[in-house]
């Protein structure tokens, strides 16, 4: 009898040790809800980077922000005067050509890579040049490490001259809405049905959604 007894009290006790460390694990995901992130994410986000940026308003903010909807985000810097002024275009084109019930819960990110001209002020002017509406399109600044580890994470190769001028890949990247790469659009001038079709999949998934797909699919350029 004492040692059935024994033997219960030590289940008992294991069962709460087990418990204790469920209530840890979920109070620090609840922690990072609560905090910077909104919820936990998976090791493919982007979102899950501690960086702070700030945007053309000179709010600082988190990538975590961006979380909700997905996001096509493209790294420029305001003084580029051939490429940049193309790949927001671009970007434009994507944005008029998405059907009305999908551009409302798309978002649009841009990243300078130009640390110390593109303050919040530029990026505002640089917003209301180019007609970028409020709603929809991101604008941020980040130190210059920031910008470099976001690069690496986007595949966005950049190297600022003698002149101050960046030369610089051309990628447009489409976000889920939990921050991770759904696919990539190589290029200037390249035609965007796939991530237009990419991106009205994750808004409006197909009955097919569930079927696994690839992590990254990248455009061959042209």
């Amino acid at each position: 009898m004492k040692t059935n007894l024994l033997s219960l009290v030590m289940v008992c006790a294991l069962a709460s040790a087990r418990a204790e460390t469920n209530a840890v694990r979920h109070s620090c995901c609840a922690a990072k809800m609560t905090e910077s992130a909104p919820a936990c994410f998976t090791g493919k986000s982007l979102y899950q980077l501690d960086s702070t940026w700030t945007n053309d308003a000179g709010k600082a903010v988190t990538l975590a922000s961006l979380r909700g909807r997905p996001q096509i985000v493209a790294m420029f810097f305001a003084n580029c005067t051939y490429a940049c002024p193309l790949l927001v275009y671009q970007m434009q084109q994507i944005e008029a050509t998405l059907p009305m019930s999908v551009r409302t819960n798309v978002g649009f990110t841009l990243v300078s890579f130009d640390s110390e001209r593109d303050t919040p002020a530029a990026l505002s002017a640089y917003r209301l040049a180019h007609k970028l509406d409020d709603g929809r399109w991101t604008l941020l600044r980040g130190s210059p490490g920031e910008v470099l580890e976001l690069g690496a994470l986007l595949n966005v190769k950049f190297k600022k001259d003698s002149q101050g001028q960046f030369q610089h890949s051309n990628v447009i990247t489409l976000l889920n809405a939990d921050g991770e790469i759904a696919y990539q659009q190589l290029g200037l001038n390249t035609d965007s049905g796939e991530l237009l079709r990419r991106a009205s999949e994750l808004v409006r998934p197909q009955p097919n959604a569930g079927v696994a797909r690839p992590f990254l699919s990248v455009a061959s350029p042209q």
